[in-house]
């Protein structure tokens, strides 16, 4: 069955001639995992598609697929957002270009694994700047418009460890839970705006950092870890049904259940032996 465009008033006329009029959606870290699969979901139910991430190829392969398959617009944006001044450089990019956007996907992230006192301090600060800055900052100057607009929807992708301290994942964890409590805080403070506000909180997800760790070998393992498509099939639903918190998956709802009931000094306790033994400091993109 066809895919129904869906389309939007335009408040001011677009400067690229081949924009199309439907609504638009800009995906951070859309050249893999989640990202990917959630720009590909977009695309497939009508939405121009704005890409960035920082692997050119990537994008560019998305965004053929995007406009050879579903017949919408895509741009591509080549940017690090663990750069400071990146994201008012994709503001102002998409501002001359005059291209509104109608859904926000601050998808970009990665954790590090190890102890923290010995991993590296560039990469848990790049960290920092990509899973919490980013995600404020690029929310700070594309929600104003869709205020005015009265329409608008915002999924930030956080995860179950959002819920609880993570030893060995510390300030990934931390990250996470920053994303949990802004978005829900934030959810309610427009919730009479007609803006929706939503966070993805993925459990384990088959990704490259499974891979590196070995964890596609165990056989439990594979039975409970969720395919990042599937994932991403949960955040567009539960974003366009309006639901606040995403938590995809029967048994990740039931361990954030406990998460949520156990004391925080219990819960990092239990994470820590999961991980003490795999310690080796690796980086890798996230949910």
């Amino acid at each position: 069955m066809p895919t129904k465009k869906r389309t939007g008033n335009r408040s001011k006329k677009n400067t690229l001639p081949s924009w199309k009029p439907n609504k638009t959606a800009l995906i951070t870290g859309a050249s893999s995992g989640i990202g990917y699969d959630i720009s590909s979901i977009l695309a497939e139910n009508g939405y121009n598609v704005v890409l960035v991430a920082r692997s050119r190829e990537k994008l560019e392969a998305l965004a053929n697929q995007a406009r050879q398959m579903f017949g919408v617009s895509a741009r591509v944006i080549v940017k690090d957002l663990t750069q400071p001044n990146s994201v008012d450089e994709l503001y102002r990019e998409l501002e001359r270009e005059k291209i509104e956007v109608d859904i926000l996907v601050n998808n970009a992230g990665y954790g590090l694994l190890g102890d923290f006192a010995s991993t590296s301090k560039t990469e848990e600060l790049g960290m920092i700047q990509l899973n919490i800055v980013a995600v404020a900052h690029l929310t700070k100057l594309f929600l104003p418009s869709m205020i005015r607009r009265g329409s608008g929807r915002i999924l930030n992708v956080a995860s179950v460890v959002g819920f609880r301290p993570g030893p060995f994942m510390t300030n990934y964890a931390a990250t996470k839970a920053y994303v949990v409590s802004f978005s829900v805080a934030l959810a309610e403070e427009v919730r009479q705006k007609g803006i929706t506000i939503s966070v993805l909180c993925p459990g384990p997800t088959l990704t490259g950092f499974h891979d590196r760790a070995g964890l596609r070998e165990n056989s439990f393992v594979r039975f409970i870890f969720a395919d990042s498509r599937v994932v991403a099939r949960s955040g567009y639903e539960g974003l366009m049904a309006g639901k606040t918190v995403i938590i995809p998956g029967f048994f990740n709802k039931i361990g954030t259940l406990f998460s949520r009931m156990s004391p925080p000094s219990l819960s990092a306790r239990s994470v820590k032996r999961y991980h003490e033994p795999k310690i080796k400091p690796i980086v890798q993109v996230l949910p």
